[in-house]
């Protein structure tokens, strides 16, 4: 196996943002897993990592050493959106280095394989804990600080990566969360908080921002897409005069209904896939500025989907949720025992306060400092389209150092990018939906390997 076909050989930290905190500071590394025969052919280290004492809220986290040079590669701190879904989900459907066989439950464990691609992935929440139940009331600020805390105390944990370039990331919800994050690294950068840290920048991928952007562009994806008509599409136009993400008049409102009916009778997550029963607790609409956060109540959120056919992803989130409250999966990823009863895949039952209203602005404060910004999309991912992020991207006003262009993997078209002179990269990513690694692992590998490495997509 060549895992050195990682992206820059980035160290990565993977873990919950929103869920739940672990425990110690200290980990445990993890030589082999269940479904998989053999030691892992790469280096896993999973532990916990106490973000509120008065609380004993402590936060989750899975560990993959670079295979390339550990001592100097990146360290990637990754979040999973949500706002409580897991990482576990993307270590095994994204961008980790594991994966699901897809194969009906027969009451055994789902096998898994080694995914070399690429090392670059997020992981954890789910086994977050509090021992005290006011541990879990959390909000966009609270969890924000608890990120950075958990970072500090990790890195104080392992000195030996305190030197290697730092970088944040995640996609959906967490986009919105990432840059403020970023920002509040910034600042205690900027008043000399020990230990100092090598802060370079922050990765986001089909990401939220908490304003209008996130809503304004649906009505265009969906006429871009020819999921509705030219008529509805300029009436629309004519009668909401572009504000889609609100209904000023009762024509624009009956507008804006007959277009979200369209748009049921697609996937959300990916236009193109194939719309399946995900057995989810709430199957809602969401739409306004929260359409970003239906990823609490779609695909697989709390229970396991009894799908019959492979032809939908969320099958093999049933193997996952089966996996994941294993006995054997538990001890070998050293869970504490009676922290986590049932594992899930994404949590809609814990309260969460989102009072942090729009994340745009730290955009602009992170890359006037001089700290690198990579912002991804996949560009048939209606739950936050292209066109909004696209949109508010350019609203930063930034100059142009690189005009748009395609991008390539293998010799093929992978999407279309363009640079700015405030250290800001944009890219799609052809045929990829919400998040895009899930639908193409190999281009994502290569896109992010590239800027990892300060190299042209």
């Amino acid at each position: 196996m060549d895992i050195s076909r990682l992206p820059s050989c980035v160290v990565v930290i993977l873990f919950c943002i929103f869920h739940c905190f672990p425990h110690a500071t200290t980990g445990s590394i993890v030589t082999h897993l269940p479904g998989f025969h053999g030691p892992l052919p790469f280096s896993l280290e999973t532990g916990y990592v106490t973000v509120d004492e008065e609380n004993g809220a402590n936060m989750f986290y899975y560990f993959i050493e670079s295979e390339g040079n550990p001592s100097e590669d990146p360290v990637l701190v990754w979040f999973a959106g949500g706002t409580r879904c897991s990482g576990l989900h993307s270590l095994s459907f994204q961008t980790g280095p594991l994966q699901f066989i897809k194969k009906p439950y027969n009451g055994s464990l789902p096998q898994l394989v080694a995914n070399v691609i690429f090392l670059d992935s997020p992981i954890g929440t789910g086994f977050s804990y509090s021992s005290n139940p006011k541990g879990y009331d959390i909000d966009d600020i609270t969890a924000g600080i608890q990120v950075v805390k958990f970072i500090r105390k990790w890195l104080m944990d392992h000195p030996q990566y305190l030197s290697n370039p730092l970088y944040v990331g995640g996609h959906s919800y967490a986009g919105k969360m990432t840059p403020y994050i970023a920002e509040l690294i910034s600042e205690g950068v900027e008043a000399g908080q020990k230990p100092l840290l090598n802060f370079k920048g922050y990765v986001i991928g089909n990401p939220g921002t908490g304003e209008w952007y996130d809503s304004g562009f649906f009505v265009k994806f969906a006429h871009g897409m020819g999921i509705i008509s030219d008529q509805l599409y300029q009436l629309a136009q004519q009668n909401c005069k572009r504000e889609y993400n609100r209904s000023p008049n009762k024509i624009c409102a009956e507008m804006l209904a007959a277009v979200n009916n369209s748009l049921l009778e697609t996937n959300e997550f990916h236009v193109l896939e194939p719309k399946c029963d995900n057995g989810a607790k709430s199957s809602r609409f969401v739409d306004g500025s929260k359409r970003y956060l239906s990823e609490e109540d779609k695909i697989g959120l709390l229970q396991p989907s009894e799908v019959n056919s492979f032809q939908c992803r969320e099958a093999a989130y049933t193997l996952q949720y089966y996996w994941a409250n294993e006995n054997l999966t538990r001890d070998a990823l050293h869970i504490k025992k009676g922290t986590v009863e049932e594992w899930e895949r994404c949590n809609a039952d814990l309260p969460y306060t989102h009072d942090l209203p729009g994340t745009i602005q730290f955009h602009n404060n992170l890359t006037k400092k001089g700290y690198r910004a990579f912002v991804y999309s996949g560009d048939h991912d209606r739950i936050i389209p292209f066109l909004s992020t696209q949109a508010w991207v350019r609203s930063l006003n930034f100059s142009i150092a690189e005009d748009w262009r395609a991008w390539y993997v293998g010799g093929q078209t992978a999407g279309f990018t363009i640079t700015y002179s405030n250290n800001m990269t944009f890219a799609t990513v052809k045929g990829a939906g919400h998040a895009a690694p899930e639908y193409k692992p190999k281009e994502c590998l290569a896109m992010l390997g590239r800027w990892f490495s300060h190299k042209p997509l």
